[in-house]
């Protein structure tokens, strides 16, 4: 057993399946993810990678079975949902910055409002974490005049300002320009390295194989295959998962 799997688990998913109408989105999923883990979720488009991650913080709502956070049931009926959020960090795909705000302001706003911080102590914590995502030159800028890199940095300080325990992070990458996408991956990877519980949709293969500890193929709402990336990339079993490497790595 490794130092990992002694700390227990961050997140449990066990038998989880939602439908959107009659479209079974989510098939029966179970996976444990311990503290501290590092897990890259892939796959083609639409097999359920966004859609399990956004369960978790009930961005989306599941039918059957139960996920953990933290030893906690997460459904739509938790009167406590919100103090789950509070643990949970998320990073989209769109950066979802508020435009009217400078990035200092947006990563102010939730530990006023959600931590009850005192705007002074928020400023702080900001500036802490903008300097961690190397944009603290930034701060008093608005998101428009950021590169897209620097805006989904800001996202990432902004989710950090939270001080969450597990992050998500839902395809971050891939609504920028290329030479963007080496910024944010870096500052992603220094976030594995302190030890951040992660999972991570993502089709950056060369990320996956440099920090996850574990990766996960999903296709049509199913957990395919799900080994450490040496075995993943370099023996994957599943024909699936291998005509997805073929596709993706070639």
């Amino acid at each position: 057993m490794t130092s990992v799997e002694q700390q227990g688990a961050a997140i449990e998913f066990a038998g989880v399946s939602k439908w959107y109408g009659n479209f079974r989105v989510l098939r029966n999923v179970s996976l444990t993810i311990p503290t501290g883990g590092r897990v890259v979720l892939c796959g083609p488009s639409g097999s359920g990678k966004s859609t399990l991650i956004r369960c978790i913080n009930q961005l989306e709502t599941y039918q059957e079975g139960k996920i953990l956070v933290d030893g906690t049931q997460v459904d739509s009926k938790l009167k406590a949902i919100d103090s789950v959020r509070r643990e949970v960090g998320m990073v989209f795909q769109s950066f979802a910055l508020f435009p009217h705000l400078t990035i200092i302001e947006n990563c102010m706003l939730a530990p006023i409002h959600v931590r009850k911080m005192s705007g002074r102590d928020a400023r702080a914590v900001a500036m802490e974490h903008l300097e961690k995502v190397r944009i603290e030159n930034q701060a008093d800028k608005y998101p428009t005049q950021l590169s897209g890199g620097q805006q989904q940095r800001a996202a990432i300080a902004r989710a950090l300002c939270m001080r969450p325990k597990i992050m998500l992070f839902d395809e971050p990458t891939s609504a920028l320009d290329p030479e963007m996408v080496k910024e944010v991956l870096d500052t992603m990877v220094a976030l594995a390295a302190d030890g951040m519980t992660m999972i991570c949709v993502t089709h950056e293969m060369g990320f996956a194989r440099r920090v996850a500890d574990r990766v996960i193929f999903m296709d049509s709402g199913e957990i395919v295959e799900s080994a450490p990336p040496g075995e993943f990339f370099d023996t994957p079993r599943n024909s699936r998962t291998k005509a997805f490497l073929g596709q993706i790595l070639h």
